[in-house]
């Protein structure tokens, strides 16, 4: 049983963002769930529709944004971060483990958010107007870094990659950080009030409850979502093709 002040936390909590963060996961896991049919031959993601490749785009995106608001309404920012680098860690030892070098995770969205988290200190009482111009420079450097390759192996966190640089999940701070700057500049603005903008919505009901949960629960949903579809590609990939 929840004691008063759980019940406090929960019905404080803004449900949308909770909501918009558990639909974001979520095209992040199905985006994973994807990649592992496809290299394991199940589905051919080059025939796959336009929607599908939007999500692959902007899914992480989005929650990348999502998270950039949230951290402006909650506390315990750097132990929250240390929290998050711990399960970026563990991913990267997993991976290296698994042993397959194009599934490699150093620098993927765990890693970015724990370092947003991390270093936000550094730049939380920046002016709203300096932070977005930030934000903004940030992502327009991440895409121009696109456009070329370096030969220094070591500085793809940054997103300068090598011609030869491959990963299972990458999202380097170039543009990334940028983006959720950007989101905390939502935040300040559209959360100043730290209520929903939302309140008259009916989100009592078991769709919007489902994506709050998985919003409250995302690192959970994270960690606990690839080795299961792993696992159930490998376990069916050797029924199939034994």
């Amino acid at each position: 049983m929840k004691d008063s002040a759980d019940k406090n936390f929960t019905k404080n909590r803004i449900w949308e963002l909770d909501a918009f963060r558990g639909l974001f996961i979520v095209c992040v896991v199905f985006i994973h769930v994807m990649f592992d049919l496809d290299m394991f031959g199940f589905v051919d993601l080059n025939d796959w529709p336009a929607w599908y490749h939007f999500i692959q785009e902007y899914g992480g995106i989005l929650f990348i944004f999502i998270s950039g608001i949230c951290i402006t309404l909650g506390t315990k920012h750097m132990k929250r971060g240390l929290i998050v680098l711990g399960a970026a860690l563990i991913v990267t030892v997993a991976t290296l483990i698994i042993g397959d070098p194009y599934n490699y995770i150093f620098f993927g969205i765990l890693h970015l958010m724990a370092f947003c988290m991390l270093t936000y200190p550094l730049y939380r009482k920046l002016p709203t107007p300096v932070l977005f111009i930030l934000g903004a420079i940030i992502i327009g450097m991440g895409f121009w870094f696109e456009t070329f390759t370096v030969s220094n192996e070591y500085l793809f966190c940054l997103g300068l990659t090598t011609p030869y640089f491959v990963a299972g999940d990458f999202f380097p701070i170039f543009p990334n950080l940028g983006f959720y700057m950007i989101g905390v500049c939502l935040g300040r603005t559209l959360y100043k009030n730290r209520t929903s903008l939302l309140p008259d919505f009916p989100h009592d009901n078991f769709i919007v409850k489902t994506f709050s949960w998985l919003g409250r629960n995302s690192l959970l949903v994270y960690l606990g979502h690839q080795p299961i579809a792993y696992g159930a590609c490998l376990i069916a990939d050797y029924f199939i093709n034994s």
